[in-house]
């Protein structure tokens, strides 16, 4: 596995420095750049456009544009009074690549490094074809439109440096597969509505067997072969609608279902199908001319488990977040024409299991919450220095008390 991993990074750096090579020898006979997106990314169009709406370079005679980000950041954690010291740690370095191939023919991938080369993924790789704004075919290895943060999950885009906890392990964000399907828009004066369908490889059993003793979506989408097949032979569907405003917000609803187990073995059924959905409300808006911004998501789990399975594995699951962001200070500082100082809260829940004993009917915990204040400074909207406090508290199954843990992190975010 280490021989194979170090030969897959050796690769990937020929591909990197390819492409650096291209640019530095295009960029000698024409500096100008063609593509580049300064606005700030945190005022963002619908969250379907999230892939595409970041900012870019290309070259004149470079056929493609690349951009990425970076976060790294230090914490400092004590549980119950116990710490195991402070940490530095480089979250991601993500690279992106897009090109136009022809008119309406659009491509643009992502590929992820986190931390450091512990793991290397291809996040999206996608061709999209535009036949009309309201029909447009999507194909290649692409990001479930499951709630918003999962399409909307840049670090830069954040003043907080960890993502929310129900949409990590809940909503297992990022959630990417191979499939295809359909996306549109249709524009009426300041309301747009948009919507997105595919199908796409699905779940595994970890869902279920994993280490964690619970029903655990994050496990199941750990599946090494969902790229090249289907774990139950049987696609995963996944929709959403979003309805924005220009002057109000975004709303949006999502659903995801799919069989997650392998039910059938060389043509015989050797178990029951079973299936496991998401239900998510996502919505953000702006109030005070864009000075606060609100930004949440609401999802629940459904989980169809064997008969008589152990009760520590729930058929329910509900998380959501709430980010409230006010904006301090914004001028003219140094160098930077727009310098933002932000403060904010986050709100964060998951309960991994909704059931009830069976035979006492008294509740099962196995839940979460966190509250993160926050401080962030933005020279530019393409990047951040942000500093965080988390506080989480952690209930096991019978409601035990909870473990308590407080989090010190600052850390840094910027596109490339």
């Amino acid at each position: 596995m280490r021989i194979y991993l170090f030969s897959f990074n050796k690769r990937i750096a020929l591909i990197v420095l390819f492409a650096c090579i291209s640019i530095l020898a295009n960029a000698q006979d024409d500096t100008k750049l063609i593509n580049r997106i300064p606005a700030d990314t945190i005022n963002q169009k619908m969250n379907m456009d999230a892939i595409f709406n970041r900012p870019f370079l290309g070259f004149n005679k470079l056929p493609i544009a690349i951009g990425g980000y970076i976060e790294a950041n230090t914490v400092y954690a004590a549980t119950d009074g116990v710490s195991e010291g402070l940490h530095f740690q480089m979250r991601r370095m993500t690279l992106f690549f897009s090109s136009t191939i022809a008119k309406k023919i659009k491509f643009i991938s992502e590929i992820e490094f986190e931390d450091g080369t512990e793991e290397i993924n291809i996040e999206t790789a996608l061709v999209d074809i535009e036949f009309h704004p309201l029909i447009n075919a999507r194909g290649g290895i692409l990001l479930n439109p499951i709630g918003a943060f999962n399409q909307n999950h840049d670090g830069p885009r954040w003043d907080f440096i960890d993502r929310p906890i129900a949409m990590t392990e809940i909503i297992p964000s990022t959630l990417s597969n191979i499939g295809f399907g359909f996306h549109g828009k249709y524009f009426y004066q300041n309301w747009t509505l948009g919507y997105e369908t595919y199908l796409t490889n699905g779940f595994d059993d970890h869902l279920i067997l994993n280490e964690r003793d619970h029903t655990s979506f994050k496990e199941a989408k750990e599946n090494t072969d969902k790229f090249s097949k289907s774990n139950s032979g049987l696609p995963m569907f996944t929709g959403k609608i979003g309805i924005r405003n220009r002057k109000v917000g975004e709303l949006g609803l999502s659903y995801l279902t799919g069989v997650y187990n392998q039910w059938k073995i060389d043509g015989l059924e050797i178990d029951a199908k079973r299936s496991a959905s998401l239900v998510a409300v996502d919505f953000s808006t702006s109030l005070l001319n864009n000075r606060i911004n609100l930004t949440g998501e609401l999802v629940k789990g459904i989980i169809e488990l064997p008969l008589n399975y152990v009760q520590n594995y729930g058929t329910s699951q509900f998380g959501a977040y709430c980010d409230i962001v006010g904006t301090l200070l914004n001028r003219s500082l140094l160098s930077w024409d727009s310098a933002k100082l932000n403060v904010g809260l986050r709100f964060d829940y998951a309960d991994f299991n909704r059931d009830k004993f069976m035979h006492t009917e008294q509740k099962i915990y196995d839940e979460t919450w966190a509250i993160t204040p926050s401080i962030a400074f933005r020279p530019v909207g393409t990047a951040v220095i942000r500093f965080n406090y988390k506080y989480l508290q952690a209930r096991d199954l019978v409601g035990n008390r909870p473990s308590k843990t407080g989090i010190i992190q600052l850390g840094i975010s910027s596109y490339f």
